[in-house]
């Protein structure tokens, strides 16, 4: 997919604010990304355009990452966002790779980290995800996602309405914020995405039928249609029923000055400060009181928490914290000890080109 995304793409969009962030920091830096993407960073690329339904193709994205690593040849350091990119990394033994791990740790992902995990430094999104990481995996350091606060309009009243945002998926609890809705008679507007067949079935099984009296699709919207949303509802619903490893529509809204109410899994926790950002609440009765108890808080302490704790500043300065630690690590030893976390952490495959002064002296 093309950086920044178009519409849906949750790690695309951070891959822009940290080349962005990082940018700004004096990194040199290379995006290797599709000949679409508008990140305002030096770019290369293999395929002139994106896909998003054969997001994920393997022949694809083994010839992206190939491609990609030929480019970096020379480079100071490369942050890999792809799953296959870590096992490439050894055929190129004078290159330093660190890669962050977007996904749950799942059978499947834990199946894949723990073959590169000791060679390749792993970032998590959350202390949530971190702790779900077994423990032969090394997670170097927990860098939480970041934000250009230019780029959300913050509402110092808001709306009505509330809003749900993210996949149409029974994980995100849509058929839950559609119950809290209809109880408290809220107008609801739901945007989601919804390519797959299995967002398909549930679309039409469950969702569909609830649909109406207030309760609207709008299907998936740009981010301009995703900030004016969000700017104007009264809260963001996301009952969210699975650990999501991080939960970017939460800061998203905070950054637009409006409240979250949430399940209190995953990342919810490390995100949401209840009683000033909004609040968590497992049940429907609880979400149902914590939407109401909104209207009770400040949306400026809203703003101020997100500039505060999930800035794009924060975040490409706890990279670049990052990457001076692994390069510092690497002039000493040929393999990544594991175990250390340097800075409470954050990160498609960027490059810094250059990384701080400190490391390169050495």
């Amino acid at each position: 997919m093309s950086v920044p995304p178009t519409s849906y793409g949750g790690t695309e969009l951070i891959l822009d604010v940290l080349s962005r962030g990082l940018q700004e920091l004096g990194h040199e830096l290379v995006l290797f990304t599709t000949g679409d993407s508008t990140c305002d960073v030096p770019k290369r690329w293999l395929f002139e355009s994106s896909d998003p339904d054969r997001m994920g193709a393997a022949v694809l994205e083994l010839r992206h990452v190939a491609a990609a690593y030929d480019v970096f040849a020379g480079f100071d350091i490369v942050h890999d966002h792809t799953l296959v990119g870590p096992f490439l990394a050894p055929l190129h033994p004078t290159l330093p790779v660190v890669t962050t791990v977007h996904g749950p740790f799942d059978d499947d992902l834990v199946d894949i980290y723990r073959r590169t995990a000791h060679t390749v430094p792993t970032i998590a999104i959350s202390e949530d995800q971190a702790s779900r990481a077994p423990l032969d995996i090394p997670i170097g350091a927990v860098i939480h996602h970041g934000l250009d606060l230019d780029r959300y309009r913050f509402d110092e009243i808001g709306g009505d309405y509330l809003v749900a945002l993210g996949r149409m998926n029974p994980d995100k609890g849509i058929h839950v914020a559609i119950e809290v809705a209809r109880r408290l008679g809220v107008d609801l507007v739901i945007a989601a995405k919804m390519r797959e067949p299995a967002e398909k079935r549930y679309f039409e099984s469950v969702v569909r039928p609830l649909l109406g009296n207030g309760v609207e699709y709008v299907g998936e919207v740009d981010h301009d249609a995703k900030v004016d949303l969000l700017a104007g509802a009264r809260a963001l619903l996301n009952p969210i029923q699975w650990p999501e490893p991080f939960g970017l529509v939460m800061v998203e809204a905070l950054a637009c000055g409006t409240p979250v109410v949430a399940t209190p899994a995953g990342a919810a926790p490390e995100i949401i400060r209840p009683g000033a950002t909004g609040y968590l609440a497992a049940t429907a009765d609880e979400l149902l009181s914590g939407v109401m108890a909104c209207a009770d808080l400040d949306r400026k302490v809203c703003r101020a928490e997100m500039e505060q704790r999930f800035s794009m500043a924060t975040m490409a300065r706890n990279h670049d914290a990052f990457y001076r630690s692994v390069l510092a690590q690497r002039s000493g030893r040929r393999r990544w000890p594991g175990g250390s976390r340097p800075s409470p952490g954050l990160t498609g495959p960027v490059r810094a080109r250059r990384p701080p002064r400190a490391a390169k002296r050495r």
